[in-house]
């Protein structure tokens, strides 16, 4: 069998990589993705096999519009000369578009019902819909996806991506000394289903002044957002693009700062202390804050406060949390596997 694959983000090119282990061993596989600086990074560390084609639109919806239109002309020529049996997304709506233009079935993972527009753009093209067992069906089947296509697994997808191996011969942007690690990841800013928020900026200062001892690291992700961040933040704080795997600078995370999104959930799972700001309120996030695997807080002062007790406390509590409920938590390639064979 041939089957097309589609990876946009980072989070989607590491579920991929046991789907592409797994399935590569029978079938002929083709990965696509698009321009965008944090997936073509993260390929070349992962030495994942990627074929390029068209680019990431940007913030802008006339720009996403014209990327999007461009992207599908483009791969429509190259999945018509590869004639898959069956493509596999994460919510891509030019997969979702040619997939069915071409009538080939598409199978979609998705843990973000949130994001409106991609949910609108995809939904209801696709023939099955694989999601984590925290979100409701409802929460999809309002988009246009019969209830009976909708599979639900029992697991959130971090436990996926978490389970990887890593490079450790990768220079750390921690430096070497006995100090402390603390982690901030800032917010998605040219996601259709964000607005631009400066929520991130006070809380990074509070603890830049609060915590000038230890060694501060934050992620940005795109480089006018890094551009802006270093003319508010004081120099004592080294802000960085995503441009390391993940997991290997949680491995090396005394206390993690994130939005709420796939860092955060990856960051719980592996026992790492956990702040979420929710710039992106969502169920998984949600369902960690409830398991006491994620602290949710938005105020500065509190979240400094948390900090120090954390630093204080040095127990191992959400180390044991996390293990036990990733313990209780199933594989869902085995629910892909079994759709396919049917």
């Amino acid at each position: 069998m041939k089957i097309w694959i589609d990876i946009l983000t980072p989070k989607q090119l590491l579920f991929s990589e046991p789907i592409v282990e797994r399935l590569g061993k029978k079938h002929d596989l083709l990965c696509t993705s698009r321009e965008y600086h944090e997936v073509s990074k993260l390929s070349k560390i992962r030495h994942f096999d990627l074929v390029f084609i068209g680019k990431h639109g940007g913030g802008d919806k006339k720009s996403k519009l014209k990327a999007s239109i461009e992207r599908i002309e483009k791969l429509s020529k190259k999945i018509k000369k590869f004639q898959p049996d069956l493509v596999i997304s994460f919510g891509s709506p030019e997969a979702a578009r040619i997939s069915f233009g071409l009538g080939i079935k598409h199978v979609m993972f998705c843990d973000s019902p949130h994001a409106n527009a991609v949910m609108k753009l995809t939904l209801p093209l696709i023939q099955k819909l694989l999601i984590p067992f925290v979100i409701p069906k409802k929460e999809f089947s309002k988009y246009g996806i019969n209830e009976k296509d909708i599979v639900q697994y029992k697991a959130i997808d971090a436990v996926v991506t978490m389970k990887r191996e890593i490079n450790e011969d990768v220079k750390s942007p921690f430096k070497n000394n006995n100090r402390k690690n603390i982690l901030i990841r800032v917010e998605e800013e040219e996601a259709a289903y964000t607005s631009e928020s400066s929520k991130i900026i006070p809380i990074i200062q509070k603890i830049s002044n609060d915590y000038k001892n230890e060694n501060i690291v934050v992620l940005g992700r795109y480089t006018k957002q890094i551009i802006n961040l270093q003319k508010v933040i004081d120099k004592n704080v080294k802000i960085v693009k995503m441009s390391f795997d993940g997991k290997y600078l949680l491995n090396n995370t005394d206390i993690f700062i994130g939005s709420g999104g796939t860092m955060t959930a990856e960051s719980a799972l592996m026992g790492v202390p956990t702040i979420s700001y929710n710039a992106v309120p969502n169920i998984v996030e949600n369902f960690l804050v409830k398991k006491y695997l994620v602290k949710r807080e938005t105020n500065p002062v509190k979240i400094s406060n948390y900090i120090k007790k954390i630093f204080e406390l040095k127990n191992k509590q959400n180390q044991k949390r996390a293990e036990k409920i990733v313990k209780e938590m199933e594989d869902p390639i085995e629910k892909l596997i079994k759709i396919i064979r049917n």
